[in-house]
């Protein structure tokens, strides 16, 4: 094949140069040490808890490796993503749209059914306007990196989801994390900084994911406004599970939810889709729907997602009684617990209770051996939380029955002290380390 004119050819290679090998990703640090880890818990009689496979949906009762079991392992707070209404809303939007919207909003991306979902969730807010995104954790990397610059401060809670800290460091501003609740360490940390930034966000959790505890939001708006900073609420856990009529932390604690700059939260929990969403003023939003590269470079979100959750919002809205019935299940499973003697940390009786384990083997196998009896629930270990925090996570549901909240904590509380009993627990493998033995 002739050289096109006017272009040079590529010189000659020298064989005699040697040439870069990339490492083959199984010789990684990162990797093998995930591996050890793997084979720690093989040696104990650990199967890998994560990734297990399930057939049909997601509700108080699921079907793992071919049998039923009690389910506590899945977030679907109202039991939404069994209801026939969100069905038929997905499956027309289906109709009406397609399935994709084939493109990004800002070019031919943009459908009735994205406006009407923003419009439903502005409502909830109180807000003048709301923005859908893809992914819940893609908004808030995308929205903390795009409002804050190298000269900004960001202030988070120390149990805040990794979303926000990623967002953090992408935005380059400075970073702070303070003591979980504790908002004079907050207070500490604003009058330090005072002068040296010209914007400052604290972010916070609506409901904590991993604890199952609430902030205190009046005296955060009250710590906002004396230093001038913005206040961004995630509110993926708490839309449907705080208030009475499931209208998250700003309903529970009585503020007026217009006293937050930021409201963020997810559309895979109570509303059984997927994605995120911001509101707020109206000049946030244009701002963001303009900046975030995630959303600009991004695929509208997908039609039969917004229609199931602008369904499940409407239902969630007339049907208050789903709240209410989680909120009675959320303390039956709380006062239950704690009477059996069972450590559930910071849990406050919402639909997240923690069993405290602290031994992350000792954790695993519990869920393993729950997951025999019958019981789904899933081990959190570090790095998830700090060492020695692991943890089994319950979620409660509005649709779990009081028979299957009081059996899974006696099932649990069994489990656990023929552990304990037992000597299960990484201190064990530790002592065989120190003997020689290798997994």
């Amino acid at each position: 094949m002739r050289a096109l004119a006017g272009i040079p050819r590529a010189p000659a290679r020298d064989d005699a140069v040697p040439q870069r090998v990339a490492p083959a990703f199984d010789t990684l640090d990162e990797y093998k040490l995930l591996t050890q880890h793997r084979e720690i818990g093989h040696s104990q009689g650990v199967a890998d808890p994560f990734f297990r496979l399930q057939r049909g949906r997601a509700g108080p009762i699921a079907t793992i490796e071919g049998r039923e079991v009690m389910n506590f392992a899945s977030y679907d707070y109202l039991g939404l993503n069994h209801a026939p209404s969100v069905a038929v809303a997905a499956k027309s939007a289906i109709d009406m749209y397609g399935t994709s919207v084939s493109a990004s909003r800002l070019v031919a991306g943009e459908r009735p059914i994205l406006r009407d979902l923003e419009r439903g969730l502005t409502e909830v807010y109180a807000a003048e306007d709301a923005a859908v995104f893809v992914s819940g954790h893609a908004t808030n990397v995308g929205v903390i990196s795009t409002l804050m610059r190298p000269e900004d401060l960001v202030l988070y809670d120390e149990l805040c989801h990794a979303s926000i800290l990623v967002g953090a460091k992408l935005s380059a501003a400075a970073r702070r994390a303070f003591r979980h609740n504790d908002l004079a360490a907050l207070e500490r940390l604003l009058e330090d900084a005072a002068g040296a930034h010209e914007r400052i966000l604290i972010v916070v959790e609506g409901l904590y994911s991993m604890d199952g505890d609430v902030p205190d939001l009046a005296r955060l708006v009250e710590i906002k406004r004396r230093y001038g900073a913005w206040l961004m609420v995630d509110e993926a856990h708490a839309l449907g599970v705080l208030g009475a009529t499931g209208r998250g932390l700003a309903e529970d604690a009585g503020v007026d939810p217009r006293a937050v700059d930021i409201w963020m939260g997810t559309l895979s929990k109570t509303l059984a889709g997927s994605g995120g969403y911001i509101a707020g003023s109206a000049s946030l939003v244009e701002l963001l729907k303009l900046g975030v590269s995630g959303f600009v470079y991004s695929v509208g979100l997908s039609p039969p997602v917004a229609g199931a959750a602008l369904e499940a919002l409407a239902v969630m809205m007339r049907e208050p009684e789903r709240t209410a019935r989680l909120k009675r299940n959320g303390r039956l499973f709380l006062e239950t617990a704690r009477a059996a003697g069972l450590d559930t940390g910071l849990g406050c009786g919402h639909a997240i209770c923690p069993i405290m384990v602290g031994d992350s083997l000792r954790a695993a196998k519990l869920s393993e051996r729950l997951l025999a009896a019958g019981l789904n629930v899933l081990p959190i270990i570090y790095p998830a939380v700090p060492m020695q925090s692991a943890r089994l996570r319950f979620f409660i549901t509005s649709e779990h029955t009081e028979a299957q909240i009081r059996s899974a904590v006696e099932m649990t509380r069994r489990e656990l002290d023929r552990l304990v009993a037992d000597g299960v627990g990484l201190s064990g493998v530790a002592q065989r380390l120190a003997s020689g033995w290798r997994p």
